[in-house]
């Protein structure tokens, strides 16, 4: 990639074991040098991205679907899952169809997951829950709420370690999605802002191409790219690799879907419109 007569793209990085697969052959690649990368919650990196602090990035698809006037899809590349997703997950002392009126703690970092959840049990189970939001930390979340929703690595912590030796239900989000909808369903889309894209659409693209290929290199090594993650990680190899197969880094027609579907069933309580139109980077 070639940026000399430009800045850097500014480009967001999610600081959870999902990405990582995206991101690692970025080094591999020789990319990682050319991008201005910059760390932090699914949250934190979409409210930049918004707020023109960042470029080209992931951003949770209730934001992005808030504001889809300002932003363009990347084709070929989310962060989702055809079915279990392992780190979307609600935690709970009770039977989801027991938690009309219960607390439930919300210890997410992503609105999407939230959105999700909330959805989930109020339409497939009929519940109306008492929700709260805390850090998330599922011992103490415990002790105040009859159930919790985690994303991302303290998920991943919570559902395989915590969990059951608390003696705590685990129900996975993208299973539940997959189950009542039979499609797949997208946590996060890659983006970049309309008015970038405007300004550097060669740029743009070649962002995007590194990206696809540091997600195909990394698939292909996927053994080496959970060895590495196993050495700073509470995670083994074994453990990871399954994790990294089990997500679905794409976006294609099947994952639109399942965006048109949630799209259809939350925007009018959540700030857009029911048909709001995603608009993809042209190849």
């Amino acid at each position: 990639m070639d940026n000399s007569a430009s800045a850097r793209p500014r480009v967001g990085h999610i600081q959870f074991l999902n990405c990582l697969p995206l991101y690692w052959g970025l080094a591999r690649t020789g990319t990682l040098l050319d991008l201005d990368l910059t760390k932090d919650t699914p949250e934190k990196l979409s409210e930049r991205l918004i707020r023109g602090d960042l470029d080209i990035g992931p951003v949770t698809l209730v934001e992005f679907l808030r504001n889809a006037e300002d932003l363009v899809a990347l084709p070929d590349i989310a962060v989702g899952c055809d079915g279990p997703v392992m780190s979307c997950v609600i935690v709970s002392q009770l039977p989801l169809d027991k938690l009309d009126g219960a607390r439930v703690a919300l210890g997410s970092t992503s609105r999407t997951s939230v959105r999700l959840a909330q959805l989930l049990l109020a339409e497939r189970y009929g519940v109306t829950p008492d929700y709260y939001t805390c850090p998330p930390d599922l011992s103490l979340m415990m002790q105040e709420a009859d159930a919790a929703v985690l994303i991302g690595d303290a998920a991943l912590r919570a559902s395989l370690h915590d969990a059951p030796r608390l003696g705590l239900e685990v129900h996975d989000l993208g299973a539940m999605w997959k189950e009542w909808t039979g499609l797949p369903f997208v946590f996060a889309v890659w983006a970049v802002r309309r008015d970038y894209l405007a300004r550097e659409p060669h740029i743009v693209r070649q962002v995007h191409e590194a990206f696809l290929a540091s997600r195909d290199v990394s698939l292909d090594e996927v053994g080496k790219v959970a060895e590495q993650a196993a050495r700073w990680e509470a995670f083994d190899a074994e453990l990871l690799e399954r994790y990294f197969t089990t997500l679905d880094f794409r976006f294609g027609p099947e994952q639109l879907a399942g965006v048109t579907e949630f799209a259809r069933r939350t925007g009018a309580t959540t700030g857009f419109p029911a048909n709001v139109r995603v608009e993809l980077l042209r190849r």
